[in-house]
């Protein structure tokens, strides 16, 4: 008897099999993980991992700021700049040769010199420390004999070559206008994060938005890009990007956290999280169809246009969006979330839900115990009728009524009393 109950059928294995496929979870791909925003990046959850990287990150680009400074353009040093056709009577004039020629003429070297533009438009541009103007005349007069620059009749000119002294006064207005401009956006920013959102998103959301100017700085101080005053008001077009992909998932954090305290359901950084796994996917959309247009910028300026005005505004844009998507997306909510658990009242929340679900696992590990109950066992039978009277003495009322060890009891001293039929009427 013991050796067929062991028995299984070849149709039994293959049911069980099936149900076992059944009840094993389908495992979803990163990627439609992140389509759906179903809060399976635990990204809140990890906030202290965060902190640490973005604080080391500020560390580096503070230090950088610190120690090595900036490459400032000719317009916040001030300085000299000549400027000469890119084509001579012998064919294109290479920067690399026009500082030669300027070094061998005045014995100093030039700060820079890159060609601007392309085909006939194209121009050679050379900057340097201020030159008086005995020394600009000898670098003009080694430049034309060098190169034979072709003006605008098409024939080498002297008058093709000019030059310009570039005030360092006019690069510190422009900087002063633009940190005046910054903070007037921070404190006109902060007013409407107060009264849409709350306090705690406003400071997370402007601790995310220095983050992003120190980095962007940073950058380019460890970089060496040359500062410029393109760079400036191209350093003030990105506070909006990344103000506005912050303000779009904390709209959607305020949405899943309304009414949190009075539910026990998720605690407010389960909620957030969820909320930030909802816009993940719309943020790296929203980010790539910026970045697009900015990179097809970056690029006509530096090989169709050369160095200048375009190139600088593309790539601090491009420096400054690429910071603000991930200070959005991994520092802004954790921000808030670490803000907003220093709070007693979120923190019992979060208790309740806690104790919630200790009771939840606590019953359903009852349940499935009860559901391994063997009633054919007296031991486990014995055991389970130990168990029912410590739970009635323990909590002072009587034995439950008809509980399943009772039952099974009861059902085994009937079949014993009743022992087997014999046909006899009883009289």
């Amino acid at each position: 008897m013991a050796d067929d109950n062991d028995k299984t059928t070849p149709g039994s294995e293959e049911s069980g099999d099936s149900v076992t496929k059944t009840q094993q979870p389908h495992k979803e791909s990163w990627l439609n993980r992140l389509y759906t925003g179903t809060g399976a990046f635990d990204i809140v959850g990890r906030r202290k991992q965060w902190f640490i990287a973005f604080s080391l990150l500020i560390l580096i680009c503070v230090g950088s700021m610190g120690f090595k400074g900036f490459n400032l353009g000719i317009e916040f040093e001030g300085g000299t700049q000549i400027q000469l056709p890119g084509n001579g009577a012998n064919g294109p004039i290479e920067p690399d040769a026009v500082k030669d020629t300027f070094s061998e003429a005045i014995g100093q070297q030039a700060a820079e010199a890159q060609r601007v533009g392309v085909g006939e438009a194209a121009t050679i541009q050379v900057r340097s420390n201020t030159l008086d103007n005995a020394e600009v005349n000898a670098v003009k007069q080694a430049l034309f004999d060098e190169f034979q620059p072709i003006g605008t009749d098409g024939t080498p000119s002297m008058e093709a070559i000019s030059d310009s002294a570039v005030s360092a006064s006019w690069g510190g207005e422009i900087s002063r206008q633009a940190l005046i401009a910054l903070g007037v956006f921070i404190v006109l920013v902060t007013i409407f994060l107060v009264i849409y959102f709350e306090k705690w998103m406003a400071v997370a959301a402007l601790a995310s938005l220095i983050h992003d100017i120190v980095v962007t700085a940073g950058v380019y101080s460890i970089v060496g890009f040359e500062v410029t005053p393109a760079t400036v008001i191209g350093l003030l077009t990105i506070l909006g990007f990344s103000l506005y992909d912050t303000v779009v998932v904390f709209d959607k954090v305020k949405e899943n956290t309304r009414g949190l305290l009075n539910l026990t359901r998720r605690t407010y950084p389960e909620a957030a999280n969820l909320a930030l796994n909802q816009t993940l996917m719309r943020s790296i959309n929203t980010s790539v169809i910026a970045l697009l247009p900015v990179l097809g910028l970056l690029i006509v300026g530096y090989i169709l246009l050369g160095a200048g005005t375009l190139q600088d505004l593309a790539l601090v844009q491009l420096t400054g969006m690429l910071t603000g998507v991930v200070s959005s997306v991994l520092l802004a909510t954790p921000l808030l979330v670490f803000f907003k658990m220093r709070e007693p009242k979120y923190q019992q929340q979060a208790e309740r839900v806690q104790a919630r679900r200790d009771k939840a696992r606590a019953v359903s590990q009852r349940q499935v115990a009860d559901d391994d109950f063997d009633a054919g066992d007296d031991e486990a039978l014995a055991t389970e009728l130990r168990k029912e009277e410590a739970y009635a003495a323990a909590s002072s009322v009587p034995a439950r009524h008809a509980s399943k060890a009772q039952k099974a009891q009861q059902r085994q001293q009937q079949q014993r009393k009743g022992g087997r039929p014999t046909g006899k009427r009883r009289r």
